[in-house]
């Protein structure tokens, strides 16, 4: 089954994101190494934020059919590279994560996601209410079945 791959800073929402497209409620606990799950895989947030795990991102997204870049609106700087979806062989999308939180700026979080993907789909999403999490898992279902 191909696989789309889920990349973002440490705190960012992955794990809880990935939680609530496979319709769990239970907290998630923080990954570790890299985690096959399904149609996913997983990836600790230490790999986006250290240029020395690239290496590890750019061969394993060999493995996916498609990379979904994580940005949590609740920050106020990009952890991705400008460009960084470039350096991915397959297609890559993007999601912002707690758009609900009281201190989410979506407009911004949007604006950072841009700068590493200029292209591709974006798509807001809230865990907590689940907003913008059956249109995510719509679209990564067509990928993973395409």
């Amino acid at each position: 089954m191909k696989k789309v791959m889920i990349i973002g800073a440490v705190g960012a929402g992955k794990s809880t994101l990935i939680k609530a497209l496979f319709g769990e409620s239970q907290p998630a606990s923080k990954t570790q190494s890299l985690i096959y799950r399904d149609w996913v895989i997983d990836t600790p947030g230490e790999y986006s934020e250290n240029p020395l795990y690239y290496r590890s991102l750019m061969a394993t997204s060999h493995e996916a059919a498609a990379v979904l870049l994580v940005q949590d609106a609740t920050r106020d700087r990009n952890y991705f590279p400008p460009g960084f979806e470039q350096g991915f062989a397959v297609p890559a999308l993007g999601a912002v994560t707690k758009i609900d939180h009281p201190q989410a700026d979506i407009d911004h979080a949007i604006e950072l996601l841009r700068q590493a993907l200029p292209e591709g789909e974006i798509f807001l999403t809230s865990a907590a209410s689940n907003e913008g999490i059956a249109k995510l898992k719509d679209k990564l279902m067509q990928i993973v079945h395409s």
